[in-house]
């Protein structure tokens, strides 16, 4: 009886599936559906739908699920999901994490594994009663847990005590380093994952149910490693490159056992780059750079940032551009955002609030919730006007909301620029185009000006994130300041080239690659099937588990 294996990848913006068969590899089908983050279920159920519909296959032959995602990735890079606060127990140099609050108590073990301090009971029971209102999840360090955790293991239970629905992530779990920074960076990193990956594994053991699958699941670790669906939450961090992993592994499968070449992988919130040396992917064992996060945790060697597709175009009132990390939904894909001249514009008019349908009944009951209900979208400069709020009270009760997947964002993107110079057609042309005339007004330039200047900076940053990846790779220093400014620099003057080809996969690649090859003096390479190569990376990795 044949036996199939599909490899599921949600990112940011869609949701990919891929069919193959298990003895051969050979990719049989192929799906795209967008991401629902309001519900993930149904974007990856809508991709096994379509897998199973194109190709009949029956569910009894399906071997195994092999899933990734980049939502952990995006959560660290947008600076959105779970707030943290991070409890480090012992006398230690203070330091700061980009949690929400890194707080310090008595206590700890010496080298020995015996007590230094008696551990603060009091204060902490003080002070996780403050935080329980202000945290969604809590990552535990003490001195010298890998020799004794017994303080870490009494404030797990503390916390689980005072605050029973909240995940914490103890740091003798996972991390053997001796550093103190380290290991509250880790178990900060996992305790920020932990809420996501419960969300991500529910949302795709829905969907199997939905369409009767009963095979194991596996997810795939940063390090291309599989783990175990039913542990993954505990050991969410190790997922924090998963996507990455499987855009190296797709990207090997394309690179000869002899060579080496960068594999690139353009998606709508993030790109990132993997290192194929001699037809392996690289693996660094002190984890993976991610934003303001160092892992420390095994990973493939690789660089993200947060632009791509679907990022966030933000002109100030001086008329300087820049590009993301944020995320939002492109003009041209946003079901009735209204009219851009209505509402798009500088500053905090460069993006619409919008209501998420179906959440009214949730919302919490405050100002701002009743103007949305009345207005069902509205931009921060006339959230501003109407309530009186301030940047800062408002950008957390945005967050709030967004968190709680009750609102979701629109505004001009790279894809919306692609859209308005007829280079895609899958959206509303017509809305990014008035868009992009707005937009390029404030600036003195035509609607085509303006995109073209959209997608000449996308690609700069893209040229410079692969610059900086390889200048750390082989000389351990980055030079992302100089680098994003060389152009500029009234002095000096440097150009870079690849004497290695770029592997390019994901959605926009097609679009933004080539160009920034021909700026580095190389070659690109699109695979086939490579709009949907991390879902192929994931079955490729389920298949040799």
């Amino acid at each position: 009886m044949q036996k199939y294996i599909i490899g599921i990848d949600t990112g940011g913006t869609y949701t990919d599936a891929a069919l193959i068969d298990q003895t051969s590899g050979q990719v049989l089908a192929t799906a795209k559906e967008p991401t629902t983050h309001h519900q993930l279920s149904l974007g990856t159920g809508n991709s096994l739908k379509k897998i199973i519909e194109d190709t009949g296959i029956k569910s009894k032959n399906i071997e195994l699920i092999a899933v990734s995602s980049t939502l952990a990735t995006n959560s660290i890079i947008e600076n959105k999901g779970a707030r943290v606060a991070v409890i480090v127990i012992g006398y230690v140099k203070h330091f700061k994490l980009p949690v929400k609050a890194v707080t310090y108590v008595k206590g700890g073990h010496n080298i020995q594994g015996k007590e230094e301090q008696p551990l603060d009971i009091e204060y902490l029971v003080t002070l996780i009663e403050k935080l329980k209102n202000e945290v969604d999840a809590y990552g535990v360090c003490s001195a010298m847990s890998i020799k004794n955790p017994a303080h870490e293991l009494v404030t797990e239970k503390a916390i689980h005590l005072i605050d029973p629905k909240k995940p914490v992530f103890c740091s003798h779990r996972i991390s053997q380093l001796t550093g103190m920074q380290e290991r509250a960076a880790t178990a900060g990193l996992h305790a920020k994952l932990m809420p996501i990956m419960q969300k991500f594994v529910d949302g795709v053991t829905e969907a199997m149910e939905d369409q009767s699958i009963t095979c194991p699941m596996i997810i795939i670790g940063g390090n291309g490693k599989a783990l175990a669906a039913e542990k993954v939450v505990e050991e969410a961090g190790l997922t924090v490159a998963s996507g990455p992993a499987c855009t190296a592994f797709f990207g090997a499968t394309h690179t000869p056992a002899d060579k080496n070449s960068l594999v690139i992988d353009v998606g709508g919130t993030t790109t990132d780059i993997a290192m194929i040396e001699q037809g392996h992917p690289l693996l660094a064992g002190e984890g993976c750079q991610i934003g303001q996060w160092k892992t420390h945790i095994e990973a493939v060697n690789m660089r993200t940032e947060g632009i791509g597709g679907d990022s966030h175009v933000y002109l100030d009132a001086r008329g300087k551009l820049t590009i993301g990390p944020s995320r939002v939904t492109p003009l041209s894909m946003a079901e009735n955002p209204g009219s851009p001249a209505d509402w798009l514009g500088v500053e905090n008019c460069s993006r619409l609030i919008i209501l998420r349908p179906g959440t009214h009944e949730n919302l919490p009951d405050n100002e701002l919730c009743r103007l949305l209900q009345r207005t069902k979208y509205i931009t921060p400069a006339a959230i501003r006007t109407e309530t009186g709020l301030g940047d800062v009270a408002l950008d957390v009760q945005l967050e709030h909301l967004t968190r709680n997947q009750h609102i979701f964002e629109c505004g001009f993107t790279p894809t919306d620029a692609l859209h308005s110079l007829g280079f895609i057609t899958i959206g509303n042309t017509e809305r990014a185009t008035a868009g992009a005339e707005i937009l390029g007004k404030t600036m003195g330039l035509t609607a085509v000006e303006f995109s073209q200047m959209v997608l000449n900076q996308t690609e700069e940053r893209i040229e410079n994130l692969i610059i900086d990846y390889v200048v750390q790779r082989y000389w351990q220093k980055s030079l992302t300041n100089f680098i994003s400014t060389r152009k500029n620099h009234p002095v000096l003057g440097v150009e870079f080239s690849l004497k290695i080809p770029l592997v390019g996969l994901g959605a926009a690649a097609r679009y933004f690659l080539p160009k920034v090859a021909q700026r580095l003096g190389t070659t690109v390479e699109f695979p086939p099937y490579c709009e949907v190569g991390n879902a192929i990376g994931a079955a490729i990795i389920g298949q040799s588990r």
